[in-house]
């Protein structure tokens, strides 16, 4: 009998287990979804590469006014910090030693002329004697044989031949030394005109005047060191940029590769940032860069022509240029936000691959435009790249991928209805 009672509470038992593990798996949780990233598919594009270059602007023409001649300075005709044009009067200088200096130079002058005058008269009278006292002598010559006349009176009208002929040379010489006289009359006074002309100190260039180095009643000398003021020119303006060496050995290997392609008329053109950031509104134009590296920085420098109307740019300011350098064709830009780095220090994305699972991925980035890096090797067109919801995807599970920015397009509606 207790046997047949042990064997009925096994075979209970048995049922009892039986339907418990039939039953488990039913009330157990469901299995766990894929999490969501949003992912940004990588397609190419035509970027114009443009670099940051720090400069410095400097005046389109500068000239400093220097005295010509020395004296005196007996009054400033002009406003500091004013525009002057080319010509005007800024200094006028004592004259009256040039003046009477060019009045003594003119008296010298007149009186090398009236040498000249009598020369000339007295050479006319010695030509016009000499012309019976030649007929006389080759008269009284032909007679002396007949003896008509004697050999003293033949010789006597041979010596006043002679003495008239003596008297033209000696005219034309003093002509020849008048003439020469009357050169250097005419050189002093025209350099005593000069050195007149020369006590108004003029402009040699328009442009905008700085302080005045003199004053009133200050002693210049012709040529000095020190100017009086200085003159420059600001509109236009150059900038002169500096570029490290090896991003210009770069620049060019790029171009001769043909990985960067110029950009035509747009190749020369810089615009420019100013000390506080905000943008330049004219855009300038490079004109040249330097033959010759700076041994001591090791860049060369790029000159670049703005437009200046307004005066806003002034001489010695510090700005950026941002110069273009060529168009890059097929280029690869990720968001900087996708990319982190490895421990090695290395940029790094995470990608959607094949069977939508995640795949770690390192890259090489060159430069930033903008927000976005540009991809030199690691990437390829149609990679999707994942933007948000990296913290839910490990590397090698699977995840649910989707357009990045769509979830904000499906609700942009909703909060245009809201309002």
């Amino acid at each position: 009998m207790q046997k047949k009672i042990m064997v009925a509470g096994l075979s209970l038992f048995g049922m009892l287990l039986l339907s418990g593990c039939g039953k488990g798996p039913a009330g157990g949780p469901p299995p766990q979804a894929a999490p969501e990233v949003s992912v940004l598919s990588i397609t190419p594009e035509t970027v114009t590469l443009s670099r940051e270059l720090p400069g410095r602007t400097s005046p389109h023409l500068i000239a400093e006014v220097r005295p010509q001649v020395g004296g005196i300075i007996l009054e400033r005709l002009f406003t500091e910090g004013a525009e002057v044009k080319a010509g005007q009067v800024l200094y006028r200088i004592d004259p009256a030693p040039y003046q009477a200096a060019a009045a003594s130079a003119k008296a010298n002058l007149a009186r090398a002329k009236a040498g000249q005058n009598s020369a000339q008269a007295a050479l006319a009278r010695a030509e016009a004697n000499v012309v019976p006292l030649r007929l006389k002598a080759e008269r009284y010559h032909g007679l002396v044989a007949s003896k008509a006349v004697s050999s003293q009176e033949a010789d006597e009208a041979t010596s006043a031949l002679s003495q008239a002929e003596a008297e033209i040379q000696s005219a034309k010489a003093a002509i020849v030394g008048a003439a020469a006289e009357i050169g250097v009359a005419e050189a002093a006074v025209k350099t005593a005109q000069i050195n007149l002309a020369y006590t108004k100190v003029t402009a040699p260039i328009a442009g905008r005047i700085g302080k005045s180095m003199v004053t009133t009643g200050a002693l210049v000398k012709a040529a000095q060191d020190d100017p009086l003021a200085t003159i420059q020119e600001l509109d236009p303006i150059y900038v002169d940029f500096t570029q490290s060496s090896a991003e210009r050995l770069q620049l060019l290997q790029s171009l001769d590769s043909g990985r960067l392609k110029q950009g035509g008329e747009d190749q020369t053109k810089v615009n420019l940032l100013l000390e506080d950031g905000s943008s330049y509104d004219r855009e300038g134009t490079l004109k040249f860069s330097d033959v010759t590296v700076d041994p001591s920085t090791g860049s060369v420098t790029l000159r670049a022509l703005f437009p200046n109307p307004q005066q806003l740019l002034l001489p010695g300011m510090f700005v950026r240029g941002v110069v273009r350098e060529g168009v890059r064709e097929g280029a690869l830009l990720v968001p900087q936000r996708a990319v982190t780095r490895n421990p090695n220090g290395d940029a790094l994305v995470m990608l959607v691959g094949a069977e939508d699972k995640v795949e770690p991925r390192v890259i090489k980035v060159q430069r930033t435009i903008g927000n976005d890096w540009l991809v030199e090797e690691g990437l390829q067109a149609g990679d999707r790249v994942i933007m948000e919801g990296t913290q839910k995807a490990r590397p090698g599970t699977q995840v649910k991928a989707v357009p990045f920015g769509s979830q904000a397009e499906d609700k942009a509606p909703t909060n245009q209805e809201g309002k």
